[in-house]
């Protein structure tokens, strides 16, 4: 029944969630699709915390996607060991680099009164979660090992079940404790990536690799009587 739930329920309660809220986030408070950028109240950290937290995360976010668009093909590129050992390789170099960034982040905001006095509850959550997603991923290829082979053969496949209604949770059930955490982790992610200022991501973020630095004011809803 505990396997059920986590690999057969939360998927989709993390997917509703991800779109509704969205949707619903989108239309009634469009201004809250913002990072909430904090970059007027000190800017020298948060280049140093942003940059390779940003290219790091992107790195494995698209590693990951194309492993689960193109299964067969991943796993027959890894079948060259050397190949292999480079995928592998660039894998941990994005997640070192991503939780260095991350920790850059979470110092910073921790070392500055003005940046506390303006941190939230779900700005907590969210570096909560995505340094637990770091962890755990680095686990599994640090302790697993060859990560990228198995989980074109393993992982996605499992997805893919979710998307056909028909979830394959045995292949889930089988795994190591650390990657069943990393999976579990990115469902709890996604539930809450819409209740944060992680929807930023969903509006064309593109344009953030290359455009010139710049300040963005605050646009929140004031208090009643403030």
């Amino acid at each position: 029944m505990f396997n059920l739930l986590l690999y057969a329920v939360l998927p989709y309660v993390a997917f509703f969630l991800f779109v509704i809220v969205s949707i619903q986030r989108y239309r009634k408070n469009p201004f809250t699709f913002s990072s909430l950028s904090s970059q007027f109240l000190e800017s020298k950290e948060l280049f140093w915390g942003s940059v390779p937290f940003h290219f790091g995360i992107l790195t494995l976010f698209a590693g990951h996607f194309v492993g689960f668009l193109f299964p067969r093909s991943f796993t027959l590129w890894g079948r060259v060991p050397i190949r292999l050992f480079i995928l592998e390789a660039t894998g941990i170099a994005a997640a070192l680099l991503t939780l260095v960034g991350l920790l850059g982040l979470i110092a910073r905001r921790a070392s500055s009164d003005r940046l506390r006095a303006v941190t939230s509850r779900a700005d907590v959550v969210v570096y909560v979660l995505l340094l637990f997603q770091i962890v755990t991923g680095l686990w599994v290829a640090l302790g697993l090992r060859w990560g990228s082979a198995w989980y074109g053969q393993v992982v996605v496949p499992y997805l893919w079940s979710l998307f056909r209604l028909q979830p394959d949770i045995q292949r889930m059930v089988d795994l190591k404790l650390p990657a069943q955490m990393h999976v579990v982790g990115a469902f709890v992610f996604f539930a809450a990536f819409s209740f944060t200022r992680l929807v930023h991501v969903l509006v064309a973020p593109v344009p953030y690799l290359w455009r010139r630095n710049q300040v963005v004011i605050w646009n929140r809803p004031r208090k009643q009587g403030i």
